[in-house]
């Protein structure tokens, strides 16, 4: 009987196993010490980014008094998310600007506008100054809060289709609050351009218990901007472009204005982060720092932030998260600004067809155009999947976030998985407000259920467990 060829192979001698055996041996040794070389390399390197850095102020003391609600402002911790994090194997770290006085990321942008304009004469406290501005919530919140810190009244004129206890919020802080059908910025009648309006007009309609008086008619004052508009209501003062002493210099300054802050358009809004959030941020992680998330309503978190961020380290990977309805992440990934749920017939509502509030947008504002050059990718976010996430934080982390927030948090799983990244990479994102802004559409089961959005936490755990794109 014959055996078949391969039953008669011969084994390798006993001489040559103990080759075998060394060479393996040595392989894995060989690859141990490279991993700990590369290891010891970067903890070295990291350790002489972090001698580079000043003490950082976002460390109370006991003894720090600051100067009222104003200085209350910025400075916010930097949390570690656990649950993500020790999931994807990477770090993410969000910015916890609900911890701002106003509570939201909102504020900074307030008390930049505000203190740039008095900066430039064009605004001066407790002469009955009033200002002017459209938004969806947290920035009129935010101006309420610094106007009366600051000795001004305050006009919002906001969607009626916002969370409404935004507007309680704004109604407790003293600001008068005009609710108008969500329109497109075409429209005259879009909160914006009506804020806009009422800025103009201001001292000119004897009706409007806004204006301070019945007997003064409004003037416009030129400004270093188109979009900031400031009306004084000093009897002819601008009329002949005549000197004034300065005697007349100070009763005009005295004199009650009104100023329109144009947030979606003014640079302030991106100074506020390129001088405030990014420094933070860059201190707070010692410049260790791989990625920055961000989502988009006028622009300037993710422009100044990200500016100043790239400006630090060059290959900082900048991303935009963007909710259902918007038209930025088809403006970043193909240069046209469009959504498909935009199409005649298919929204839910006027603005931006998406449950999250404060990002998202259908049209190129200045401060945007400021952060296109350094975006590098984007992410669009359903809303089924920015409620799961808010719900799986507040199981897993006890965080209770608002809609943009979560939104940030889906697009750093996003990224984190598309990189392929699971080695303790650092993803930063801005955590803008808390959730107790959302009570009554985002954080409301029955206004989801009405709205065909699934409240499922599961979507999270289905999207950590997604393999890695590279």
């Amino acid at each position: 009987m014959h055996l078949p060829r391969f039953v008669l192979l011969k084994l390798p001698s006993k001489s040559t196993n103990k080759y075998i055996f060394y060479g393996v041996l040595i392989g894995l040794a060989l690859s141990l010490t490279t991993s700990s070389v590369l290891e010891y390399f970067q903890q070295r390197k990291r350790k002489r980014a972090e001698l580079t850095f000043e003490p950082r102020p976002i460390e109370l003391r006991s003894d720090e008094v600051v100067d009222g609600v104003t200085g209350l402002i910025g400075n916010t911790p930097l949390v570690r998310i656990k649950s993500l994090s020790d999931a994807l194997g990477v770090e993410i770290l969000g910015k916890a600007e609900f911890m701002n006085p106003g509570g939201s990321v909102k504020d900074r942008v307030a008390l930049r506008m505000i203190e740039d304009a008095e900066e430039r004469g064009l605004l001066h406290p407790n002469t009955g100054s009033r200002i002017f501005e459209g938004t969806v919530g947290s920035t009129g919140i935010s101006i309420a809060t610094i106007a009366r810190a600051k000795g001004y009244e305050a006009t919002i004129i906001m969607p009626d289709d916002v969370a409404e206890e935004k507007v309680k919020a704004l109604l407790a802080l003293g600001a008068q609050v005009e609710r108008v059908r969500p329109a497109s910025i075409v429209d005259k009648k879009q909160f914006v351009n009506l804020a806009r309006e009422r800025a103009k007009n201001f001292g000119s309609d004897p009706a409007d218990p806004a204006h301070p008086t019945h007997a003064h008619r409004g003037h416009l004052i030129p400004t270093a901007s188109s979009s900031v508009v400031v009306t004084t209501t000093a009897d002819d003062a601008l009329a002949d472009n005549a000197l004034m002493s300065p005697k007349e210099e100070r009763e005009f300054a005295m004199k009650p204005r009104g100023f329109f802050a144009d947030q979606f358009e003014n640079r302030s809004n991106y100074y506020a982060h390129y001088d405030g959030t990014g420094p933070e941020i860059w201190r707070q992680t010692s410049g260790w720092i791989d990625a920055f998330v961000s989502g988009a309503g006028t622009g300037g978190t993710l422009a100044g932030t990200g500016q100043y961020l790239k400006s630090k380290k060059k290959d900082l990977f900048v991303a935009l998260a963007d909710p259902e309805g918007s038209g930025l992440y088809n403006k970043v990934k193909y240069g046209v600004m469009f959504d498909r749920k935009e199409a005649e017939g298919t929204k839910r509502r006027h603005q931006v067809d998406t449950v999250v509030e404060g990002i998202g947008i259908n049209r190129l504002t200045h401060n945007f155009e400021l952060a296109l050059p350094i975006i590098d990718d984007a992410f669009r976010v359903t809303d089924a999947e920015a409620v799961a996430m808010s719900r799986y934080l507040v199981q897993h982390d006890g965080l209770f976030l608002g809609s943009s927030s979560a939104c940030n948090l889906v697009t750093c799983i996003k990224l984190a998985k598309k990189m392929g990244w699971q080695n303790g990479e650092r993803i930063v994102t801005i955590l803008c407000d808390s959730g107790t802004r959302h009570y009554s559409k985002f954080w409301n089961d029955d206004y989801l259920t009405k709205a065909n959005i699934p409240v499922d936490v599961g979507i999270i755990d289905r999207l950590l467990a997604e393999p890695s794109s590279t």
